[in-house]
């Protein structure tokens, strides 16, 4: 979807309902992207007052917002290809990189780090897959080196400056 802000399908809601925070999650500082979808799942979620949170907010795809990406890549063919092996540097036309949402994400990255506090975030796929190749420096060419789960939380590590350490948890939130 990118960008565009939809709420949650119904399918979407009932994901949602069938997943709890354990207690030590709940009780963190939240922040959330100011898309609807993300505001819907803290919600549901139970999270309270949530500090929504600009640069958290999903990869811009430009002409691509909305489209699926497999019919997109069949439509698109070599030129997609080309375009997906440039990994961080992959950017759909008038959209944004990962690469640059890297460098979006950055300043709010430090301000987590510079906090020393635990914390969680309402993100999006493409902010996880972002702020994973950050912490391990994949270049995001090829299949991701982690098979992500994405009815999960997902736990990274970031210093003082802001930059994110090789950790990677991730957390079973289904009933």
């Amino acid at each position: 979807q990118g960008r565009i802000d939809r709420p949650l399908s119904g399918l979407g809601i009932e994901t949602v309902r069938a997943c709890r925070l354990p207690a030590e999650l709940q009780q963190l500082r939240w922040y959330c992207s100011p898309l609807q979808r993300a505001r819907q799942t803290a919600e549901l979620l139970k999270i309270e007052n949530p500090v929504i949170e600009n640069a958290i907010t999903e990869m811009h795809w430009g002409d691509w917002e909305g489209r699926i990406l497999k019919p997109l890549r069949k439509q698109l063919g070599d030129a997609m290809r080309e375009n997906e092996a440039r990994g961080l540097d992959f950017c759909p036309p008038r959209g944004e990189s990962p690469r640059q949402v890297q460098q979006r994400l950055q300043p709010w990255l430090k301000s987590i780090g510079q906090q020393r506090k635990d914390c969680g975030a309402i993100v999006h796929k493409g902010i996880i897959r972002c702020i994973y190749a950050m912490a391990f420096d994949w270049n995001m060419q090829g299949e991701s080196p982690v098979k992500f789960d994405w009815l999960a939380a997902h736990e990274f590590e970031v210093d003082q400056s802001g930059h994110l350490q090789a950790h990677y948890l991730s957390r079973n939130i289904r009933l």
